[in-house]
């Protein structure tokens, strides 16, 4: 397990594997049983595949998509429930309610700089974040702009992200494009919406 401090109260660990999750299993079951769509944003598709699930009620809105959820699949109640206990060792009483799928198909396919920092999401989240697939870098930059501030993450094959205290407010994060020849990676992170 690596623990890094990013700021005075903004922290990420990285776990290199779920107890219990058979990654390449998880994988290949969510490759095709996912309802995979391809959101817009200001006229233009969004560069990965996205799906979104949780508990009746957890409505996430970003990039001015409102998010309904699906139900939740054998598959990703079970993922649920052993990030869950996995997590539980580092934040007690934590409870996701919901999941943002997000699916990579090359590496074309990105996430820009971006917070998730919306309000359901609360002042400060957890957001448990797992990486299905092709290694991939994860950087995070700190707000105030100082290139110093920078921290690259190779995020593997069946690993454990989880992101907390004051991580989304003052740190961006994304999923640059690449040159390099990478296969197929789903990334999906789980987290606590509040719902009315």
């Amino acid at each position: 397990m690596q623990t890094i401090e990013l700021s005075p109260g903004s922290k990420v660990v990285l776990i290199p594997a779920v107890p219990g999750v058979d990654a390449k299993a998880a994988f290949d079951g969510l490759m095709t049983g996912v309802p995979w769509q391809q959101n817009m944003f200001m006229q233009h598709q969004v560069p990965r595949l996205t799906a979104w699930y949780g508990d009746p009620g957890a409505v996430y809105t970003y990039s001015k998509q409102k998010n309904i959820p699906l139900r939740w699949t054998p598959l990703l109640a079970d993922l649920r429930d052993r990030v869950t206990d996995a997590v539980s060792a580092l934040h007690p009483g934590w409870l996701p309610n919901s999941v943002l799928l997000n699916r990579y198909r090359s590496g074309s396919d990105s996430v820009a700089w971006h917070a998730d920092n919306e309000p359901e999401l609360g002042v400060e989240p957890i957001i448990a974040s797992v990486s299905l697939g092709a290694t991939r870098d994860f950087l995070l930059k700190s707000r105030e702009g100082k290139k110093r501030d920078r921290v690259k993450l190779a995020l593997e094959y069946g690993s454990l992200l989880v992101m907390s205290g004051r991580c989304q407010a003052d740190w961006l994060h994304s999923i640059p494009k690449t040159e390099t020849a990478v296969g197929e990676r789903i990334n999906l992170t789980f987290r606590f919406i509040a719902t009315a």
